[in-house]
C-alpha cells in the first residue's frame, strides 16, 4: 500500500508530465520544426521511483536559426508555459544540429512524442550543465548519478566521449568522479575509472566551498529589486567562480 509520500511523488510526476506533453504540442504548433528536451523529464526517466526528480521550467533547444520567427504570441505562450526555449546547444555541447538531431532519441509522455538526446549525449550534455553552475548544486549530481548507474548494456562511451574536444571529455570524466567521490557510484567498470577518481584539489575546493555557503546563485534580474538580495549576490560572484570561468573559456 503506498504512503502518503509515494502518493504525492505519483502525483507530481504526473503533473509534471501532464504539463510537458501540453508545452511539447504548442512548440510542435510554434516551430513545426525539430526540437529537443534536456535536462527535466529526460534526466527523470532515469531515477528511480523513490527519487522523485523535480523541475519548474521546460529547457527545448531549436535551431538557432529559428529565433527570428517568433511573433508575440509565440513569445507569450514560451513565457506562460515556463518553457525555457535555447537556440542552438550553444555552450552545453559542440555537436552541429544536425547530428545532434540524427543521434537523437524519442520518449512517449502522456501520449506525445518527443526528442531527448541519445543517451551518450544526455551524459554529456548533463556534466557540461552541471559544471556551468559552479557544482553549487550537489543534489543535479543525481543527475549524472542515475544517467550513469542506469544505462543500457548497449551504452557507447567512446559515442559519448570521442565526439568533443580532450578538454570537454576530461569534463565529463570529472564529473562522474565527483558523483563517485561523493554519492558514491560505482565506477569500477568503466574504462576510465581511474581517471575519474583523479579529480584537481581545486575542483574539489570549489564545490565543497559552494555546498557550505547559504546563497544559492539566482539572476541577477529577479535579484535587483531588492537590495539584500542583490549585494549578496554580488558578493557571491565575487571572485567568480574558478569551474564556471573555466567552462566559459571553451
Amino acid at each position: 500500500m503506498l504512503n502518503s509520500s509515494d502518493k504525492w511523488r505519483l502525483v507530481s510526476r504526473a503533473a509534471g508530465q501532464k504539463r510537458l506533453a501540453i508545452a511539447a504540442g504548442s512548440m510542435r504548433a510554434i516551430f513545426d520544426s525539430d526540437f529537443v528536451l534536456i535536462k527535466g523529464e529526460s534526466a527523470a526517466r532515469f531515477f528511480p521511483d523513490h527519487h522523485l526528480r523535480e523541475y519548474a521550467d521546460l529547457d527545448f533547444v531549436v535551431d538557432e536559426q529559428l529565433s527570428s520567427r517568433l511573433s508575440v504570441d509565440d513569445l507569450s505562450t514560451i513565457r506562460n508555459l515556463n518553457i525555457d526555449l535555447h537556440f542552438g546547444l550553444r555552450h552545453l555541447d559542440t555537436l552541429t544540429w544536425e547530428e545532434f538531431i540524427r543521434r537523437s532519441d524519442d520518449i512517449v509522455v502522456q501520449g506525445v512524442k518527443i526528442k531527448v538526446p541519445c543517451l551518450e549525449d544526455h551524459v554529456r550534455i548533463m556534466a557540461v550543465h552541471w559544471l556551468t553552475d559552479g557544482g553549487e548544486f550537489k543534489e543535479r549530481l543525481w543527475d549524472i548519478y542515475y544517467a550513469v548507474a542506469n544505462r543500457p548494456a548497449d551504452f557507447d562511451w567512446n559515442k559519448c566521449l570521442d565526439v568533443v574536444s580532450p578538454t570537454r571529455r576530461k569534463w565529463v570524466i570529472t564529473t562522474i568522479g565527483l558523483a563517485h567521490k561523493y554519492l558514491g557510484l560505482e565506477i569500477e567498470d568503466l574504462p576510465f575509472a581511474e581517471e575519474a577518481k583523479d579529480i584537481p584539489k581545486w575542483i574539489i575546493r570549489t564545490v565543497e566551498g559552494e555546498w557550505a555557503r547559504d546563497v544559492r546563485l539566482i539572476p541577477l534580474r529577479i535579484a535587483y529589486r531588492k537590495p539584500r538580495m542583490f549585494i549578496e549576490q554580488i558578493r557571491k560572484r565575487l571572485p567568480p567562480n574558478p569551474i564556471t570561468a573555466t567552462i566559459d573559456m571553451e
